[in-house]
């Protein structure tokens, strides 16, 4: 989506500046601008919502039809925080505003809310053409790099350094996955300079290195074994179940599907218990989850199968006709058991159940879905404004939260925009 953009040597005086066009940012400016203020929206990149229309490739999952307790527990520790955002701007509210913009939706079978052609571009299109009519200005191409010391904004243009004097700043520079489509981070040392507090990004929504195979001093080695990485890396484990116990009376246990990688394991089941294992390795070293390669399988009636009289035909031939058990969950019995592990039916049946994969490492965040960390809610007051430097507010992925993908991402980041917009206008009205 590609916007002309517009640079000036002196300062220009606006109403807001919105520097981020993500979601959040392109929220905040279109509901600015329908305040009746002139907004401009300034993006490093050469169009906006690069995140956003690759999110959408797959099918763009705009938000989750559940009931809005269970919606708002997807928050986890910031839970609090976002259900006051949500309040104004909500799973019903990002519905209707699709609808608004003549995009209809449907909810599927996993409770997951997408658009009827599932693709982002025409909702972006749409929505670009509404903030145009709106009055809301873009400047493509202007990398934000701090302030001067007269406290005007300054830009890294196409034709060269400027600078904007705006009553009222809202931040939506994304996390720090995704750099390539302008979400680097880079905005972190601006804001501490600035006074104002941030906790450190971390990958959420990620993929994990593994430790599986014994090493000569008796400890898990990094990886998978050659065989195994060779044979079934890109392949899925389809109708399985994950449990992993972090501490808490809950912990997590959820059925679904993961992938295995090279270097380990990625996917949206992993992605679900990702938050609990990163901060599990963080405190510890390493976590181990538990994969139930049969979860509709009693272990009673696992272990009478694996006991059953298999006559002449291999172990493996075995597993296949009494369990179904092939390929990618064999490999991964055999990856945990080794050979002579493998011979002891009650041990085995047992890891059939539950077969520990330990995982040392999460993937870089530039690989990650989304990230933890970023400004901090003690820097901010309810409306998003940073105490350290009034008039300027904060939105979407740069706040710390995080939540799991399902609708629950995009969500949090459109209601931040709102929210932050309402701040931004109330400030403005004195």
């Amino acid at each position: 989506m590609t916007l002309p953009s517009h640079s000036s040597s002196s300062p220009a005086p606006i109403d807001v500046a919105v520097i981020g066009g993500g979601p959040a940012g392109l929220m905040a400016a279109h509901r600015l601008a329908q305040a009746g203020l002139q907004v401009t929206v300034y993006d490093a990149m050469p169009s906006v919502g690069r995140k956003f229309l690759l999110a959408g490739r797959g099918g763009l999952n705009l938000t989750h039809s559940e009931p809005m307790a269970p919606f708002v527990g997807r928050y986890g520790r910031q839970q609090a925080v976002v259900a006051s955002w949500l309040q104004y701007f909500g799973a019903a509210e990002v519905q209707a505003w699709a609808q608004d913009l003549g995009i209809e939706t449907f909810v599927g079978t996993s409770g997951r809310v997408f658009p009827k052609d599932m693709k982002a571009a025409p909702l972006l299109r749409a929505w670009l053409v509404a903030m145009r009519a709106a009055g809301v200005r873009f400047a493509m191409r202007h990398r934000w790099l701090g302030w001067d010391a007269a406290g005007a904004l300054r830009f890294a243009a196409p034709d060269g350094e400027t600078a904007v004097q705006a009553r009222a700043t809202v931040l939506a520079l994304g996390g720090g996955s995704w750099a390539r489509l302008g979400s680097d981070g880079a905005w972190v040392p601006l804001l501490e300079q600035a006074g104002v507090q941030t906790a450190p990004l971390a990958p959420a929504n990620c993929g994990f290195d593994v430790r599986m195979l014994p090493a000569a001093n008796g400890e898990k080695a990094p990886g998978w074994s050659p065989f195994f990485a060779s044979k079934f890396a890109g392949q899925p484990f389809k109708s399985v179940a994950i449990r992993f116990e972090d501490g808490s009376e809950a912990g997590f246990a959820r059925r679904g599907e993961f992938v295995a990688t090279d270097a380990g394991v990625e996917g949206s089941l992993v992605y679900a218990v990702s938050a609990l294992l990163r901060d599990a390795i963080q405190a510890q070293g390493s976590a181990t989850f538990l994969v139930d390669l049969l979860p509709d399988h009693s272990a009673e009636r696992v272990l009478a199968e694996v006991r059953h009289p298999r006559g002449s035909r291999s172990l493996a031939s075995h597993l296949k006709s009494r369990l179904g058990l092939e390929g990618i969950k064999a490999a991964l019995l055999f990856e945990v058991l080794g050979k002579a592990g493998m011979q002891d039916a009650e041990l085995l049946a047992r890891t059939i159940k539950a077969a520990p994969i330990t995982v040392a490492a999460t993937r870089p965040i530039d690989e990650a879905i989304s990230t933890a960390g970023g400004v901090a809610f003690t820097a901010l007051s309810h409306d998003l404004m940073c105490h350290a430097r009034p008039g300027l507010f904060c939105a979407g992925e740069m706040l710390d939260w995080e939540a799991p993908t399902g609708g629950y991402l995009l969500t949090a980041a459109l209601s931040s925009g709102v929210r932050a917009a309402q701040g931004a206008a109330h400030f403005l009205k004195g």
